[in-house]
């Protein structure tokens, strides 16, 4: 019988929904050293927590995240809350013993997630998760492992998109606008993703943002009575003579940059890309060949090997589904070509959480609060660059 381990999740929105599912499937299809138990959720409203513990199958819930993170019973804490309160949740749970799993960005400001990569330090114990769960999708893990095999050999460009079209005009006052409590809009929300996208495929790290822009369409967004800012739940309500309030976030970003190893970049993400529903995609090209990935075709991961007769060259398609081939994460999954979705991703990365905490190998590197902070680092790097308009070292933010 493999070892146990109870967890204690804080938050039960969009997240805690992605987070629930993937421990409550995980065991079904990963043979794995530890397993999950669904221990205890904790969120602010009770009759919802309550209902939410009940259909999602968690054993007990809590309005007092305080006293869950203090439960000598929880072995695992899950932060998936706003950014705001990463720190203090996070830095709680390590103080009390526990092993953390912490939802992207690290925090809302650079001083704050500096402060939780030094707590986890001194927690020399406990080990540290971040949710960047694209890397669990099998194809970008493919891309990765074919980068780090020196298949695309020296990196020239990189190019990555986040594109994503729900915060038009109508779309009302959510935190995700609220500068004090998300940090930033599309730059920490869907950039953050291509930044750790790209330092994960290429193993580098980026040394220097050479110019950037952060763009604030819509100034005012409405408040809804009774909403507290909460979580996306559709394309927003127009509501007639409704107060409104200050967007203190950015609804695009765009800039450019350098890798230590001297490969260029491009990155954009926005919220207001009218028609792209959730084009998260990544592109690296190096001197023998290149790949893309775009996230709305999963389980494709597009290559170009330039080592081939010039006859024989040209862009294929490898579908990463295939167990027996050796791609990542597959063979726990469904037969060839039998795609798998969104919550994938996050169901591998569980998987991968129990093997480290079981002392054996990730299929693909974790990211912890120290590896999340290389990309924390970068998305301030980026507001510097836009506010001052200049170049950024990386050097310069600590």
């Amino acid at each position: 019988m493999p070892k146990s381990i109870n967890v204690g999740l804080i938050g039960s929105k969009f997240m805690g929904r992605t987070h629930s599912n993937a421990y409550l499937k995980v065991a079904r299809f990963f043979d794995l050293p530890v397993e999950p138990v669904m221990h205890t959720i904790a969120a602010r409203n009770a009759a919802e927590v309550e209902a939410f513990a009940k259909r999602w199958g968690w054993r007990h819930s809590t309005t007092d995240w305080k006293a869950m993170v203090n439960d000598p019973q929880i072995g695992l804490v899950d932060v998936g809350t706003p950014n705001h309160v990463h720190r203090d949740q996070a830095i709680a749970a390590l103080e009390a013993g526990k092993h953390v799993a912490c939802e992207k960005p690290l925090a809302n400001t650079l001083d704050a997630a500096r402060e939780m990569v030094q707590a986890a330090k001194k927690a020399k114990q406990q080990r540290t998760f971040v949710w960047y769960n694209y890397r669990r999708c099998p194809a970008l893990a493919l891309a990765h492992q074919l980068v780090k095999e020196g298949r695309l050999g020296r990196i020239y460009h990189v190019r990555c998109f986040y594109l994503q079209d729900w915060a038009g005009p109508d779309t009302p006052m959510l935190w995700r606008f609220q500068g004090n409590v998300a940090g930033s809009g599309a730059l920490g929300d869907l950039c953050a993703h291509s930044i750790d996208s790209a330092r994960f495929v290429t193993g580098d790290e980026i040394s220097e943002i050479n110019g950037a822009i952060l763009k604030t369409f819509i100034k005012e967004r409405t408040v809804l009575s009774g909403s507290a800012g909460g979580e996306i739940s559709g394309r927003g309500a127009k509501t007639a003579k409704a107060k409104k309030a200050k967007s203190t976030v950015d609804d695009a970003v765009v800039f450019t940059a350098q890798f230590k190893g001297g490969a260029v970049a491009t990155f954009e993400a926005t919220r207001l890309s009218t028609g792209d529903k959730n084009g998260n995609r990544v592109e690296v090209h190096g001197e023998f060949g290149g790949l893309k990935f775009n996230f709305q075709r999963l389980a494709e991961l597009e290559w170009y090997d330039a080592t081939l007769p010039e006859r024989e060259q040209g862009w294929s398609t490898i579908n990463v589904s295939n167990g027996g081939a050796g791609h990542p994460y597959a063979g726990a999954w469904w037969p060839t070509a039998h795609a798998i979705g969104y919550e994938h991703g996050f169901i591998n990365q569980v998987a991968d959480m129990m093997h480290v905490l079981g002392g054996k190998k990730p299929v693909a590197p974790l990211p912890d609060f120290n590896d999340a902070y290389q990309t924390q680092r970068v998305l301030e790097a980026v507001v510097q660059s836009a506010k001052n308009r200049c170049p950024i070292k990386l050097s310069q933010i600590k």
